[in-house]
């Protein structure tokens, strides 16, 4: 059995708020509004009560669908484990969705109802008006006084537990991945899932109840629910909860809430690196700040001296549930890898038939699992996905990485991330590394594109830095410097920005299409 056992959602938020009804949870901050508000144990588990009776009175049941279509805010929280505690499953987008895009999500879902903000409210009735399962939005925020909005339903339900069982086995979320290469596809997350997820990570950081969450990244991320959210659950610890990402104020939050950990990515880290130095913000509490993707050796140096927020690189995936690799909290950091197989995962490098590599080659990342429990149930309506993605009890990753000596992993690239140039296999990861080293630039993608004579071209688009002059040509030249020539760019685009996911994740597939529509 695993760390997960026959835990729920609801068992562990109700056995918190017996066992200690006045700890804190939840502080969420509006950044904008620079207003928050605090929740105890006891007093979030019954508001939850009073959104699972709400949720019920509106015809939602066991295994149905509900779409949050949210930014960070309280609401979110209190629909995902309301949900939880009456069986219904949340699927939650985006909200810088487009209509196309969420249309797309909400019709392959199923979903009944839609919870938006009054800023979304436009998007979301588009959407209703062409899925014919969605029968209802509700609008959540403040100041909403409509018959459909949020807190008027809540208001007139009890806070009296529902009266619904489930198991550690049952469905609780459908969570789509990015989609940076296609069609996005739905992972499915158990109880046992999300309890695993907290644990692996819980213990990984070594959380204690006196530990306090500094939560910036989006909900509707696998990040924030399973590392931030789930970890801090299951350990009785608390979090502050922000609006949103703010890196002229993200510090001072930490700072001002005593905040102990966090989570990043590599895109926020170098919008922090990119503010004006304040001594004061040394001053912080953190002892860990997770982080995901690539950042550079000169800017793990300059955190240091910047933030002195002792940094630990990790890799997961939204169905891996917890990260698989990690750093060690009380060992050797090698931050420039993203570390070692974490307590409760097994994890190998195999080649493409499923044969591990030697210690120095690239392989594939697998990692084995129990499906529903250590790793996702499933893709939701995608059984070839799934059986594609879980073989024989081992999770392909799609990622490539080695081992050092030292056993530490590190990334290399997505599988479908090389680039074929003249008979010899280019890693965009190993150009785009060399290029992020340039003094003046912030950012780059590499890509590859066809070509008659050399099966593919190397095109970077760089992002220079700000006020920064920049020639294309003179981040040629730092390659051919630096690099074999096989692996030197032919084209330089420079641009103000990179299409990102919602988690920072370069969108590939957009340049790549465009450059294809100009060529």
């Amino acid at each position: 059995m695993d760390t997960a056992g026959a835990r729920t959602l609801r068992e562990v938020l109700e056995y918190r708020a017996q066992s200690a009804p006045d700890a804190p949870f939840l502080v969420f901050e509006d950044v904008d509004a620079q207003t928050n508000v605090q929740y105890s144990y006891a007093r979030f588990d019954s508001q939850v009560n009073r959104v699972a009776n709400m949720l019920s009175s509106l015809g939602l049941k066991s295994g149905e669908k509900l779409n949050l279509h949210l930014a960070n805010c309280v609401e979110f929280l209190l629909l995902w484990f309301a949900a939880a505690k009456i069986g219904a499953v949340i699927m939650p987008t985006n909200v810088a969705a487009s209509a196309d895009e969420l249309e797309y999500l909400i019709d392959h879902s199923e979903c009944r109802v839609i919870f938006t903000g009054p800023e979304h409210l436009d998007v979301a009735r588009e959407v209703e008006a062409r899925c014919r399962r969605v029968e209802r939005i509700v609008v959540c925020g403040p100041r909403q006084a409509t018959p459909d909005c949020f807190d008027s339903l809540v208001a007139s339900h009890s806070d009296a537990p529902p009266a619904s069982h489930c198991v550690a086995e049952d469905e609780v979320a459908i969570l789509y991945t990015s989609g940076t290469t296609s069609r996005p596809k739905g992972v499915l997350v158990t109880n046992a899932n999300y309890v695993y997820a907290g644990e692996t990570v819980a213990k990984a950081m070594c959380l204690a109840p006196s530990d306090r969450h500094l939560v910036v990244l989006p909900l509707f991320h696998g990040n924030a629910q399973y590392y931030s959210t789930m970890s801090t659950l299951v350990t009785g610890a608390s979090m502050v909860l922000s609006s949103r990402f703010s890196a002229s104020r993200y510090f001072d939050q930490a700072i001002r809430h005593g905040c102990t950990v966090s989570s990043l990515f590599a895109a926020p880290m170098r919008m922090l690196l990119a503010q004006p130095r304040r001594e004061a913000l040394r001053e912080n509490r953190l002892r860990a700040v997770i982080f995901a993707q690539s950042v550079t050796e000169q800017q793990l140096v300059e955190w240091r001296d910047r933030f002195a927020a002792p940094l630990l690189q990790l890799w997961g995936m939204t169905e891996t549930m917890g990260p698989p690799l990690m750093n060690p909290i009380h060992y050797r950091r090698k931050n420039m890898s993203i570390g070692l197989p974490v307590m409760g995962y097994r994890v190998r490098l195999v080649d493409e038939d499923g044969a591990p590599v030697s210690r120095g080659e690239t392989g594939q990342i697998v990692v084995a699992g129990e499906p529903g429990r250590t790793l996702m149930k499933g893709y939701f309506r995608n059984p070839e996905a799934t059986r594609e993605t879980i073989r024989d009890g081992w999770l392909w990753s799609g990622d490539n990485a080695r081992q050092d000596d030292d056993g530490y992993f590190h990334f290399v690239d997505r599988a479908k991330d090389m680039i074929k140039r003249s008979g010899e296999n280019v890693a965009a990861s190993e150009v785009e590394a060399v290029i992020l080293e340039h003094p003046c630039v912030f950012d780059c993608a590499v890509i590859g594109l066809p070509d008659a004579m050399r099966d593919e071209s190397i095109v970077a688009v760089v992002v220079p830095v700000e006020g920064e002059e920049l020639e294309a040509e003179a981040v040629i030249e730092w390659c051919r410097q630096r690099l074999a020539g096989f692996r030197v760019p032919e084209r330089v685009e420079l641009r103000r920005e990179l299409p990102r996911t919602s988690v920072g994740k370069i969108q590939k597939h957009l340049l790549r299409a465009e450059m294809m529509e100009k060529s």
